[in-house]
């Protein structure tokens, strides 16, 4: 795998480390300037379903790092393929239900890196 293309992997992994410690540690404070359309009212009751969004996020945060670090270039290449199509099925879905930004912010660099992968 090409030095490019694991610096996306990194640079998707690190995305969703910003997702996990907005979710789990600031979504009563932060999230509240990030998540501008939901009413305020709403964060200090939902802090523990976003938390657990956020353990999700570093999971796959944990499986795209992880795949860097395998030296077997099969192995590697087929791990970092799976937790980016969980990356981009989880754009696809949160662009589709709950807002278009989040396919592009989330789904279009998994699929592009996906891409990239497959065909370079």
């Amino acid at each position: 795998m090409s030095i490019f293309i694991t610096a996306l992997i990194v640079a998707i992994a690190l995305m969703h480390l910003y997702f996990l410690w907005l979710e789990m540690f600031a979504w009563t404070s932060r999230g509240r300037k990030v998540f501008k359309s939901l009413p305020q009212e709403l964060f200090e009751p939902t802090k523990t379903l976003a938390a657990n969004q956020g353990l999700y996020n570093g999971f796959l945060a944990a499986g795209l790092l992880w795949s860097t670090f395998i030296s077997d270039p099969p192995w590697r290449t087929n791990i970092a393929l799976f937790f980016l199509a969980c990356v981009a099925i989880a754009g696809i879905y949160g662009g589709i239900s709950a807002d278009k930004k989040i396919f592009f912010v989330q789904g279009i660099p998994a699929l592009i890196t996906i891409l990239l992968i497959l065909f370079l």
